[in-house]
């Protein structure tokens, strides 16, 4: 009897998930399948097109970390301060690289499993794990400072500002822990609704204020100090017949720029709000659950396609669109000198033209899969993969080259032998490998070609002798 109703329980639990795939039916989001752990009806990624490289990439170095993140969900990515880069893996690593070179100044093996972070502070690196603890590490030395207890889980990057360390944790509820002592100073408790996606918005801090977003669609503004509630703002309604049509999760970080705020919803909108009162400055009908970038005109988007966006920062409207990377799961993109960077499953990180959307240049530093948005400071711009391999680049626009070479064949006229004007060696590293490398097949074309006229000559040698021996039977005329 007791088996007969473990049977029919089993049973009804599996109509139940049934029910909800085929209900959303292809509508199903990426991120909702693997958190349902369904059957993965996604669609496929877009194949890679060839285009022509406008740019050349040159890695800096490359450094492995350790085990990466191995949890499509765990917002674990690097993050600069001053000269120096954080970074941490799921198996407790965490690490202070040189920025220029990638070589270690410290490391720490906390042996914890890290789900969020690292954020850094004046003097705190601090990280969240899935055990529901920060561990603060000293900046300077890597040493423990402390470590607290908190509701739940820790999927996003702790903060830290004059003296307060603000943590998000997976049940809705934000920590404020002093960042000397480690002891509670207040927390704030949203809640969650019974279905999200898996991933929080990681809060900001700024002018004395903590801006965080909920799994329910609000914006909330609170005092850093005190936990007060300024202000709270509903940026999108549930829309939908069942729990996954109707999820409207801030999943990603908002961004601020000056007095406003840009923040994504899923399966809602983008919206523009002003800091002070929460005022919805413009809403653009796009779904992302990605981080968000931005210069001093545009603002850069992914949306839950993997399609790539620049949108007016100001007015919300179109600026361009990039639709050849969809499906590919790309992250969050990074503004990057006049490029736009995002990475995607695959582990191919693409280079886009920042004033058209045009793909530039495209690098494969691995296989493993890329989550995290890439960062960039200094000229260079760093990605983590899934590996655990933290890589650094640079680029170089080749525009100029493709230019010259074209006004070089139209200025050409026919038959002229003046000599050309050896160019300036302006090249990069990577420039000077890769000519390198054509030279050395250039020259064994060349060797080769060599080799078979050097057959013809001989052939036409033996023939001219057989003219001449007695034993041709080839005719003269």
């Amino acid at each position: 009897m007791i088996w007969k109703k473990f049977n029919l329980f089993l049973l009804f639990r599996v109509l139940i998930l049934c029910l909800i795939v085929i209900s959303a039916g292809c509508g199903v989001k990426q991120t909702v399948s693997e958190y349902i752990g369904g059957v993965d009806n996604t669609t496929p990624p877009t194949p890679l097109t060839n285009f022509i490289e406008t740019a050349d990439l040159n890695k800096i170095w490359a450094q492995d970390i350790g085990k990466g993140t191995d949890d499509s969900f765990a917002k674990i990515k690097p993050v600069i301060s001053g000269n120096q880069i954080f970074i941490a893996d799921t198996r407790g690593n965490v690490a202070a690289l040189t920025m220029e070179a990638g070589k270690f100044i410290w490391r720490s093996d906390s042996r914890l499993p890290i789900t969020g972070g690292p954020g850094v502070g004046t003097s705190l690196v601090m990280v969240g794990t899935s055990e529901g603890e920060i561990l603060a590490l000293s900046k300077e030395t890597g040493n423990e400072v402390w470590r607290t207890k908190v509701s739940s889980e820790v999927l996003s990057s702790p903060g830290e500002a004059d003296g307060v360390v603000i943590a998000r944790t997976i049940d809705g509820k934000i920590f404020a822990i002093d960042a000397n002592t480690g002891e509670h100073l207040w927390v704030y408790d949203r809640g969650v609704p019974a279905l999200s996606l898996r991933g929080t918005s990681a809060p900001v801090i700024a002018n004395g204020l903590v801006i965080t977003g909920s799994d329910e669609g609000r914006l909330a503004v609170i005092e850093l100090k005190t936990g007060k509630l300024v202000w709270e703002k509903k940026l999108a309604l549930p829309r939908g017949k069942n729990e996954l049509e109707r999820m409207v999760d801030i999943d990603a970080q908002p961004l601020v720029i000056d007095e406003t705020i840009y923040v994504t919803t899923f399966q809602a909108n983008i919206s523009a709000l002003s800091l002070e009162t929460g005022r919805i400055i413009w809403q653009r009908d796009i779904s992302s659950h990605s981080e968000l970038s931005a210069d001093e005109k545009n603002l850069f988007v992914t949306d839950e396609d993997d399609n790539i966006w620049a949108l007016n920062r100001f007015t919300g409207s179109s600026v361009w669109k990039q639709e050849k990377l969809a499906h590919r799961k790309i992250t969050g993109p990074a503004n990057f000198d006049n490029k736009i960077i995002v990475c995607d499953a695959e582990g191919y990180i693409h280079w886009l033209d920042k004033t058209t959307g045009d793909l530039t240049a495209r690098t494969r530093p691995g296989d493993e899969p890329i989550l995290s948005q890439p960062i960039n400071s200094n000229e260079m711009v760093f990605v983590y993969s899934s590996s655990g391999l933290l890589s650094a680049y640079t680029f170089q626009d080749n525009e100029k080259k493709y230019l010259q070479r074209e006004l070089s064949d139209q200025n050409k006229t026919p038959g002229s032998k003046e000599p050309a004007a050896k160019p300036k060696d302006s090249r990069n590293a990577y420039e000077r490998s890769r000519r390198v490398r054509i030279d050395k097949e250039e020259s064994m074309e060349k060797y080769e070609n060599q080799e078979n006229d050097n057959e013809e000559e001989k052939s036409l040698f033996g023939r001219f002798l057989n003219i001449f021996s007695d034993d041709s039977e080839e005719e003269v005329e």
